[in-house]
């Protein structure tokens, strides 16, 4: 049935649509659409934890710059061993270090709002982290990149493919009182839904957001 439900809208050149690897494999394989949507996904994130740290907005922004430098520099050795070497725990620790390089260059300058306060609060974190104490919880975590993610990919499907997945995924609508709604069978808002998700996991894979939907 031709109302049954849109086709996904082509994805940039193709190369984001593969579902064979994740988005960090895509990185770690140079590619470079890739790399721009794992910037793109994570840099919201990053930005959050450089602000809630105590720097300044021009200067978090230019340290979430100096991060994904050394991400750049040092994704292609990444391996994820387990939930306690994932990719968020890795940039969370690459982040600290960088803010820290920040706060102890700034110390010796005219301080900045919260300058001196997150320096002391940035030197008195313990090494090692629970997952729940990564910046900010993980829930938390997982809500920015969600809602980034679904961002980037909105533009590839029509506009009642998305309304569909919309309120099949963040509702408790049942399918068929959506399908009335939308002028669409019950089958063809779950296909829709179905077509997101799928689409969302391949953007990015393993990474925490894929799996709070």
């Amino acid at each position: 049935m031709s109302s049954s439900c849109s086709e996904v809208r082509g994805p940039d050149n193709g190369s984001s649509g593969s579902t064979s690897s994740s988005l960090l494999a895509r990185v770690q394989a140079n590619d470079t659409q890739a790399w721009y949507r794992l910037s793109d996904l994570f840099g919201p994130l990053v930005y959050h934890w450089c602000r809630k740290s105590g720097l300044p907005r021009e200067d978090a922004a230019d340290t979430v710059q100096e991060v994904f430098r050394s991400v750049a520099t040092g994704i292609a050795h990444f391996q994820k061993h387990s939930e306690d070497h994932s990719f968020r725990r890795w940039l969370w620790t690459i982040t600290q270090n960088k803010v820290r390089d920040y706060l102890r260059v700034s110390r010796n300058q005219p301080r900045a709002a919260g300058g001196t306060d997150a320096y002391t609060h940035l030197l008195n974190l313990p090494d090692q982290l629970e997952d729940s104490e990564i910046g900010m919880s993980a829930a938390g975590a997982a809500s920015i990149l969600l809602h980034r993610a679904l961002q980037t990919i909105q533009g590839q499907f029509e506009d009642r493919t998305w309304q569909a997945f919309l309120l099949a995924t963040f509702t408790d609508r049942s399918a068929v009182e959506i399908g009335a709604e939308l002028k669409m069978t019950a089958n063809a808002v779950r296909l829709a839904k179905g077509r997101v998700l799928h689409r969302l996991r391949a953007e990015i894979g393993d990474l925490p957001s894929a799996r709070h939907v």
